[in-house]
């Protein structure tokens, strides 16, 4: 998300204390993997994607699915965030944040001064193979399975030393509308809601009260999220029935997927819609 509509919604939208609301025992929904129907039917093969714009075709972050063929098993989410405005190197590597720099020249990367914090970890994926091996990588490519794409990162021989996935989940940033609770109309052009996956935050506005919470992204799953830990402030505004159906809706949600240009949905455990809603921008 732009770091100036960030900037301009904290200074909207100030933190808030916990409330009666977000104090209340959450009820836990059991997850489920639901199928996100594709807008294109795709074969099973992973088909090569043709790099012709990097800086928007490779930027952003990518989950560490695999390395040396073994999947990768850590007790944080492994990635890696690719910055092409300053080709920064920013993520994760299981156990501690990592950073560094990048160089990229054709089909050729190379990853440099890499440094790490230095939390003491165990897991069964070890960071200092996560790091050797990001210092051996050459070339990489790109392909796409089931409307997913893929990073391999590879050697001098142009063997795969990693495989990572790109969690869809930028379709999500931006400020938007409500559009629909539950499938019922919102009329409110003042409920909406600011959604950073990048740093997994969520803002926004119920048409009486401010709410504040965080995301989680579940990496095992595609187009899979969840908000969570909802703060509100306590405003009376009358009728308070659409904003307590909208962060219902919200604890409910756990997938998204692209409906249009404008337009996303959340979906709940079983795949029913529970929130659309319509990018707009931040006023003042």
């Amino acid at each position: 998300m732009n770091k100036l509509t960030i900037i301009a919604l904290i200074a909207a939208l100030v933190l808030v204390p916990d409330t009666a609301w977000a104090r209340k025992k959450k009820k836990k929904y059991q997850k489920s993997e639901v199928r996100i129907e594709q807008t294109q039917v795709v074969d099973e093969t992973p088909q090569p994607v043709v790099i012709t714009r990097p800086a928007e075709q490779l930027y952003g972050e990518w989950d560490l699915e695999s390395m040396r063929k073994k999947p990768v098993q850590t007790r944080e989410r492994a990635y890696i965030y690719l910055d092409f405005k300053n080709y920064k190197v920013y993520g994760n590597n299981g156990c501690n944040d990592l950073n560094g720099r990048f160089q990229l020249n054709g089909k050729n990367i190379t990853f440099l001064d890499m440094i790490t914090t230095d939390h003491t970890c165990h897991n069964a994926t070890s960071e200092r193979t996560v790091m050797k091996t990001l210092s051996e990588v050459r070339t990489y490519e790109v392909t796409q399975l089931y409307g997913m794409e893929y990073l391999s990162l590879m050697n001098n021989k142009g063997a795969v030393l990693m495989t990572l996935k790109r969690q869809n989940l930028d379709l999500l940033g931006g400020v938007w509308l409500v559009k629909e609770v539950d499938n019922e109309i919102v009329s409110d052009k003042n409920m909406r809601l600011v959604i950073d996956p990048v740093m997994q935050t969520l803002h926004g506005q119920t048409g009486c009260n401010i709410i504040n919470g965080s995301i989680t992204i579940d990496t095992a799953k595609d187009f899979a999220i969840q908000f969570e830990d909802l703060r509100s402030t306590e405003h009376h505004c009358g009728d308070m029935t659409a904003e307590t159906s909208m962060l219902l809706a919200l604890e409910r949600a756990e997938y998204c997927k692209r409906v249009n240009d404008q337009e996303v949905a959340l979906l709940d455990g079983q795949g029913t819609i529970v929130l659309r809603l319509t990018r707009t921008t931040l006023t003042r």
